[in-house]
């Protein structure tokens, strides 16, 4: 058979059979949602879920995780420990089972877990088939059991390794560098986050996390221990540190309907954002779901209730909705479920039904017990909703403005838009540029073919402290949204965006490298965060990274992203190198600012992610409302991250 027929023909010997690890580690997205940062963290997560497992079981209280020095990762938990005996089926030990076995493991068991997080069961054995080496060492019946594994295959048999009288798992993994598209470097704070969140989650469980790789000024390791001792109303008080409360308390429940554990926890503060945050086993559904929708049934349905019953609405000459009754609001929701139906691989929608009535009777009954017993709040908090929907009524106005702008002609579009020729979406870009005079550099400087520039006059208006129609109404927030074709609001939710005819895959903040830069970027943030956070959700936000020194002797010039890059140049130069640093992107010529910031080759551009949602509504929260002592204390904290010009 010739060369050519071989490769055409298509027979059962064409179709590779991939079983286990092995299909892990050449699908490993299909598993943890990507192969760059945010996977990476992500094995973290299903190794603690295990232990965090094992605490929701009542058979853990305590759990460590360690970045060790070389950023490999520990998790070790004081649990039952991972059983070690011979497996009748496979005919090894159990351990080796759970930690190569796709699918193996007590979760599917109902007697061994009547409930857990983690992805469907698989977790622990996927970070295995994901790291170059992988201990894991277990503390039962007296002994310490181990055993080592190499990208998923074990090493050698499960062995006794020692005595003692503690109980638990330990496991040590280093992810695989040609698994990864990032650099395996783990990132403390965002680990610190989900552990934070863990420990509110699941209360009485101490959570602590240490970072080997770096010391305090005293000489020891940075660390961090989680304990909460009334779960959900601390996380409430810890996300409205930054607001100002509108009552004085956090109202708070936890019971189970119908079967369905239900915790839920919530205040009202003086701001104008929504700020819901559900979850089912400890997983953050992010698009919510029947927990959701449950939960704000049960709040409008009861709160609008008792707005009528007490004649507050009677002189209201429109309906109030139900985003009226959710402004200001801070709420988390937590349910624990048996068999959890959710829409995708990454669990970030709940689709069990059963859930929706469960929540719903918990949050009125939590509600109604609360307004009749709290009076004074129960009037404020309806003088609330009442204004929201006043303001969501003039906004309206102002959105069906926004529009009639937004339409695809080119007429429609804002005078001060540079357009790109291309209208493929897909390899579109959109610079929003800080003023007029970079933005005429831009111009000049970028790709017409597929990259646009829109210049921001000034600083747009910070949305965290503004009511809904006076964000609407703001002309430099009206041509970004007619400038990227999405429209906002629908019959059920006045706040849903349609990202259908999005004209730019890439939405590029480019500011100055300075102090002023870095705010105006921080407030175009906060505007995509808190009205178009699909967007950040699907990476389509990125910001620009303009060098801050050109360093030059005689014809020879290269440019440096901070003061390490600046040095070492300084110490290649040598004497008679001189140092031009770069205040604002008006200072350089088209050509430079295309080569440095936007030719696409050489350009370094940091995608915008959220790690967890409930810490970035809080740094949003402390960056850009009132409270000035917070915002300080941040400041301060991560200056050391940051270029701060003086």
């Amino acid at each position: 058979m010739s060369e050519e027929k071989k490769q055409n023909q298509y027979s059962a010997d064409s179709i590779q059979a991939l079983e286990g690890m092995e299909h892990v580690r050449m699908r490993p997205s299909m598993y943890i949602g990507d192969v760059g940062v945010r996977g990476l963290h992500h094995l973290v997560y299903e190794v603690v879920d295990n232990s965090i497992d094992e605490a929701m079981a009542g058979h853990c209280n305590a759990i460590s995780v360690a970045i060790n020095e070389d950023n490999s990762i520990s998790v070790r938990d004081n649990g039952r420990g991972i059983p070690v005996g011979m497996h009748k089926k496979e005919g090894v030990s159990a351990l080796e089972v759970v930690m190569t076995k796709i699918g193996a493991g007590g979760k599917f068991d109902k007697d061994s877990y009547k409930v857990s997080g983690g992805l469907h069961g698989v977790g622990v054995s996927v970070v295995n088939a994901l790291s170059e080496h992988l201990t894991a060492r277990v503390f039962r019946d007296g002994k310490i059991w181990k055993q080592e594994y190499q990208r998923g295959k074990a090493l050698y048999p499960v062995k006794e390794d020692g005595k003692t009288e503690d109980r638990g798992t330990e496991v040590t993994f280093r992810a695989d560098s040609t698994i990864f598209q990032t650099e395996i470097l783990f990132n403390y704070d965002t680990l610190a986050a989900r552990l934070r969140e863990l420990s509110f989650l699941n209360k009485g469980i101490r959570i602590t996390i240490t970072d080997e790789r770096r010391k305090d000024d005293e000489g020891n390791f940075i660390k961090e221990e989680f304990y909460s001792e009334e779960g959900l109303k601390e996380f409430v008080r810890y996300l409205e540190e930054t607001r100002e409360p509108l009552i004085p308390n956090v109202i708070a429940m936890e019971g189970e309907k119908n079967g369905i554990p239900v915790e839920v926890a919530m205040t009202y503060n003086t701001s104008y954002a929504e700020n819901l945050h559900s979850y089912v086993n400890n997983i953050n559904t992010h698009e919510g779901g029947t927990h959701l929708s449950g939960f704000r049934r049960g709040l409008t349905g009861t709160l609008k209730k008792y707005a009528e019953q007490s004649g507050m609405l009677d002189k209201l000459k429109f309906d109030i909705a139900g985003d009226d009754f959710r402004e200001g609001l801070t709420a988390i929701i937590s349910v624990k479920v048996a068999e959890p139906q959710f829409e995708g691989q990454t669990k970030t929608k709940l689709g069990n039904r059963e859930v929706s009535a469960a929540v719903s009777q918990a949050v009125s009954q939590m509600l109604s017990d609360y307004l009749e017993e709290n009076p004074a709040e129960a009037k404020i908090i309806v003088q609330k909703v009442i204004l929201a929907a006043q303001a969501r009524h003039a906004a309206k106005k102002a959105r069906e403005m926004v529009q009639r702008k937004t339409v695809m002609s080119l007429g429609g579009l804002p005078g001060k838009l540079s357009d790109c020729s291309e209208s493929d979406p897909e390899v579109c870009e959109l610079f929003l540029v800080e003023g007029d005079s970079a933005g005429g550099t831009a111009k000049q400087g970028r790709d017409r073919e597929f990259q646009a520039i829109l210049p921001l006059r000034g600083k747009i208006l910070n949305v965290e402290k503004a009511m809904q129609h006076r964000v609407y109404d703001n002309e430099e927030i009206k041509n970004i949204f007619t400038a990227l074709g999405v429209t906002i609001g629908t019959e059920e939710d006045s706040k849903a965006l349609n990202v259908s005819k999005l004209r730019y895959k890439k939405i590029v903040i480019m500011c100055d490298a300075d102090v002023d830069g870095s705010h105006i970027a921080t407030l175009i943030l906060t505007f995509f965060f808190r009205y178009m956070r699909e967007l950040v959700e699907q990476g389509n936000i990125y910001i620009a990274a303009p060098p801050l020194y050109l360093v030059k002797k005689g014809k020879q010039k290269e440019y440096a992203w901070n003061d390490k890059e600046r040095d070492a140049l300084m110490k290649k130069y040598g004497q008679g190198a001189t140092i031009q640093r770069y205040k604002g992107l008006g200072e350089m010529n088209a050509d430079q600012l295309w080569d440095t910031t936007m030719n696409p080759e050489k350009r370094m551009m940091r995608k915008v992610v959220i790690d967890s949602l409930t810490e970035a509504d809080r740094v949003f929260s402390m960056l850009m409302g009132d409270e000035v002592p917070p915002r300080r204390a941040f400041i301060e904290a991560n200056a050391i991250y940051a270029n701060i010009d003086a």
